[in-house]
């Protein structure tokens, strides 16, 4: 069992991300096993939650002839604009039935404001406004964060960017995360991280 200094941060394991959901990852229903086994090695599991309204900045939706996996400028700098995906309180939103972590100790809701979009577990896409994760984490005497889910080159490349820049030991473990790869997006994200100094496993 990892001592409770390393997390497991399991990234958005969410039904609208799964095939046939609103916003599906290639293969996202592949990490539910992976990270049931993986988060059984571990005493402290942490879970993220996407948890939109439904006037959500972020769905295309709500702009005017805009169209998904457009990308627009907004205060806060540009933004691909998605499908409708894990509102508040619908089926799309809840936790993969299959996903088996009774021990997890926290659960961080994300992209709940309306204005702004969120993929970071640790800080919204305006990048300031904190989710509370870092003090968390801190106060729990947290080192390392293994990061884990959906999708790999969005949300849980955004969550160990921002984990390694408030000074965690960072990896991110591959099998157990699926990517969406949009416009050469998983590429990126890979060299972003090496870049940073997180350690792909």
């Amino acid at each position: 069992m990892k001592p409770m200094d390393e997390v497991l941060l399991v990234i958005d394991v969410q039904n609208d991300f799964m095939p046939g959901g609103a916003l599906a990852v290639p293969r996202g229903d592949e990490v539910v096993s992976a990270i049931n086994t993986l988060a059984s090695q571990f005493a402290h599991v942490v879970l993220t939650q996407d948890w939109h309204p439904v006037g959500h900045i972020s769905f295309a939706e709500n702009h005017k002839g805009c169209h998904p996996f457009e990308t627009i400028s907004l205060p806060y700098g540009e933004q691909v604009l998605w499908p409708t995906h894990c509102v508040q309180d619908t089926h799309g939103a809840a936790l993969h039935a299959d996903l088996h972590i009774p021990h997890a100790q926290a659960l961080i809701r994300k992209g709940y404001h309306a204005d702004v979009d969120s993929y970071s577990a640790f800080l919204e896409a305006d990048r300031r406004t904190p989710t509370g994760l870092t003090g968390y984490l801190r106060e729990k005497g947290v080192r390392r964060v293994h990061c884990v889910g959906l999708a790999t080159d969005f949300c849980v490349a955004w969550s160990a960017l921002d984990a390694k820049a408030a000074g965690f030991d960072v990896c991110v473990i591959e099998h157990a995360c699926r990517a969406i790869d949009l416009d050469g997006s998983l590429d990126k994200a890979w060299a972003s991280l090496a870049a940073a100094g997180v350690s792909r496993e």
